[in-house]
C-alpha cells in the first residue's frame, strides 16, 4: 500500500464513477487506480444506470454481486438521466439515511445556476472540475474518510 492511504488506515471497497465522456472515466480512474484509492472502481454511463445499481445494492433488494458504493463521482450533464434528475431519483429512495454514500459532483462547466442548483441537494457535498487531481483526491479523503478528524 502507498504511502498516501496511510492516513486514511485502508482503501475504499468501490467508487463509482458516473460520466458519459470516455475520456475523463479513462483520467479518472487511472488517477485512482494509481493512488489506490479503492479496490474496485466501477464507471457507469448515464444516471439512470447509476440509479439502477444502486437500488440493486441498497435496501430490500439488495444484491450480494452489487456492491454498496463509499463514494460517487456524478457528473453534471449526461444523456439518458443527467446528475440532476439522478439526484432528485434517488432522493426519493432515501434509503442511505443512516450510512450515506457520499456524492460528488464533477463538471466540466460550472454555471452559477449549476452551482445554485447543486445547493439544494443536502447529499451532494461538494462539486469538483473534472477531471479530478491528486490534490482533489487528498482533499475528498481527509474530509470524508480520515480516521482522524
Amino acid at each position: 500500500m502507498s504511502g498516501l492511504m496511510k492516513p486514511y488506515g485502508y482503501p475504499l471497497d468501490l467508487v463509482l464513477l458516473v460520466d458519459d465522456d470516455d475520456t475523463t472515466n479513462y483520467l479518472n480512474e487511472r488517477l485512482l487506480k494509481e493512488m489506490q484509492l479503492a479496490r474496485e472502481i466501477k464507471t457507469l454511463k448515464n444516471g439512470k444506470e447509476a440509479l439502477n445499481y444502486l437500488a440493486k445494492s441498497e435496501g430490500l433488494g439488495a444484491s450480494a454481486e452489487y456492491k454498496r458504493p463509499d463514494l460517487v463521482f456524478l457528473d453534471i450533464k449526461m444523456p439518458v438521466m443527467d446528475g440532476f434528475s439522478f439526484l432528485e431519483e434517488y432522493h426519493k429512495l432515501s434509503t442511505d439515511e443512516v450510512n450515506p454514500v457520499i456524492i460528488l459532483m464533477l463538471t466540466s462547466s460550472a454555471s452559477f445556476y449549476d452551482l445554485e442548483r447543486l445547493k439544494s441537494f443536502r447529499k451532494v457535498k461538494k462539486h469538483f472540475s473534472k477531471a479530478l487531481t491528486k490534490h482533489d483526491v487528498h482533499e475528498i479523503m481527509t474530509e470524508f474518510f480520515s480516521k482522524v478528524k
